[in-house]
């Protein structure tokens, strides 16, 4: 089955008494606010985040659900990015490595320290080389709770047992594991609650300029929703945050000239049946000089990926396709035991990354780093964004709050740095946090916690609640009871908060975006969460086509 794509420094949330509650299409939509960001992946709620934290006005706007492209299709990780080293990419690698850990203290529901494996193959990187790029993985930021690497015996450790046996060393360094759709969304929650409006199913359908250069000129927009209704929103500054359609949102609905190019690249994943039982990942060198990592996902499988491809054609109809599946099954299979076959693939996803166009040969060494453009120069100001990769999110959307600062004469400064995702501060169930403790043994706590605040519900259940939720679950369990059960281990209690707090609207909403349940459930089981939502959501109205909105 394949489916288609608490820090004393940081300020109170604005509304903190009240959780994030989705806007219906054409309700409560302000006329006017400070920002308009149109984009709701990781880059466009990042920015929103910190923008409505500092007390200005945000109204976010994005066509579809919150991550439902790129940011949903990442290789799930907070990492430096390793593999940047060989192209030179050192102030990228310091800066990413220098979030790791900030980012897994503050959301240690839904990130986790990862420890991953490389096997040696003389044939590839000569083993000094490896040890020269780890050294300097190891100490380009500074780590506090992160192991650094070292070599690893394959004939005797664990993770060397599911590999050919012709692989005897290997090397082993840290990094972090993420959930990447549930991180956009708690952002965008995080935002909501410091009082931004979220909108989703709702397009900017166009963006005009106002003139003359004042700062009350600002901008003019026309927000679509998916039911067919419209809505006129002044903005007095825009961020266009739209990702892969960045370039063309600013060219044919903000009708703005000089437009940066933009270098589309593909990449796609593959899902098989768990390969090994170790919670360790792998990064396997490939003959073309790229790397793909293989890890544990989901308990009972495993994720593999990802390609680099150049994507032409419609954005949001990016798919794997057959020589991208081979590719990532061959490679693969050069390392396991067990050879990894197309037929194993039981999901796959695919995504647009938005890179900045340098002109390389490579697709695979275009870089992932960010560029912002701020323009006043034209009257309102209007940031455009430019790249970027996950685990930079929080220091672009800082940077971007820092320049829109001055003009919008914002009171309150910078504040993201070391806070708390929602759901991410669990030390009223276990405790005040220990600075030294690993994000993973306060997980472990707070579900144990849980287990006997209801014991009479399934552990798994719990379990994953607290990866997903965090302390967020007793906002889910506000009535006191889980619901009935719609499907095995999803009860309507949990249908109802993804609702109602995280504008979920649909089925693939629920089953492969807020959660991953689309990969546990059979397809009658899959039938009877659509069936609750058709019952119990009110329907977004007509979905807008993605390529006749934007393209």
């Amino acid at each position: 089955m394949r489916h288609p794509a608490s820090d004393p420094n940081v300020r109170p949330r604005a509304a903190a008494a009240a959780p994030a509650t989705p806007a219906p299409p054409g309700a409560q939509v302000p006329a006017a606010c400070d920002v308009l960001v149109v984009g709701g992946g990781i880059n466009g709620v990042g920015i929103a985040r910190d923008l409505a934290g500092r007390g200005l006005s945000v109204v976010l706007a994005e066509r579809e659900d919150l991550a439902q492209h790129t940011s949903s299709a990442s290789t799930k990780l907070i990492h430096g990015g390793l593999r940047y080293l060989e192209y030179y990419e050192f102030s990228l690698v310091r800066k990413a490595l220098a979030e790791r850990e900030g980012l897994l203290r503050g959301a240690p529901h839904i990130m986790r320290p990862l420890r991953i494996v490389m096997p040696h193959d003389p044939s590839m990187r000569p083993a000094w080389m490896l040890r020269a790029g780890l050294f300097l993985y190891d100490h380009l930021a500074r780590r506090e709770m992160l192991p650094g690497s070292n070599s690893v015996d394959l004939r005797r450790d664990i993770t060397g047992a599911a590999l050919k046996k012709h692989y005897t060393k290997g090397f082993v360094y840290s990094d972090g594991w993420v959930d990447d759709a549930r991180l956009v969304v708690l952002c965008a929650v995080d935002a909501a609650e410091r009082g931004a409006t979220v909108l989703t199913r709702c397009a900017v359908a166009s963006a005009t300029r106002g003139s003359g250069g004042a700062a009350g000129a600002g901008w003019t927009a026309t927000l679509q929703f998916a039911d067919g209704r419209a809505h006129t929103v002044k903005a007095r500054a825009l961020v266009n945050a739209a990702g892969p359609w960045a370039e063309v949102f600013l060219r044919d609905h903000a009708q703005q000239q000089g437009v940066k190019s933009l270098r589309l690249v593909k990449g796609s994943h593959i899902v098989v049946h768990k390969l090994f039982d170790h919670d360790h990942a792998y990064i396997f060198q490939n003959p073309d000089k790229r790397i793909i990592f293989v890890q544990p996902y989901e308990g009972d499988f495993t994720l593999i990926g990802t390609t680099d491809i150049e994507h032409q054609g419609a954005i949001g109809a990016a798919r794997i396709d057959d020589d991208e599946v081979r590719y990532l099954c061959e490679q693969a299979s050069r390392y396991f035991d067990q050879p990894v076959r197309p037929a194993d693939v039981v999901w796959s996803y695919s995504g647009v990354r938005p890179l900045i166009d340098d002109e390389s040969s490579d697709a695979a060494a275009v870089t992932r780093d960010y560029l912002l453009e701020l323009d006043t120069a034209g009257g309102a100001p209007l940031l455009n964004v430019w790249g970027g990769k996950l685990t930079t999110f929080r220091l672009l959307g800082q940077e971007a709050a820092d320049m829109l600062a001055a003009p919008l004469q914002a009171k309150q400064g910078a504040w993201t740095h070391g806070a708390v995702m929602p759901g991410g501060d669990l030390s009223a169930w276990i405790g005040p946090p220990n600075k030294a403790s690993r994000p993973d043994a306060d997980l472990r706590l707070f579900v144990q916690a849980l287990q006997r605040r209801w014991p009479a519900l399934p552990e798994k259940v719990l379990g994953r609640w607290a990866r997903q939720y965090g302390a967020r679950i007793e906002l889910l369990m506000a009535g006191g009871s889980a619901g009935d059960e719609i499907a095995p281990g999803v009860y309507e209690a949990e249908l109802r908060y993804l609702a109602a707090h995280e504008w979920a609207c649909t089925a693939d909403d629920i089953l492969w975006r807020r959660t991953k349940l689309g990969l546990h459930l059979d397809d009658a089981q899959r039938a009877r969460i659509s069936a609750w939502c058709e019952q119990h959501i009110t329907p977004p109205g007509r979905e807008i086509t993605l390529e006749k909105a934007w393209n």
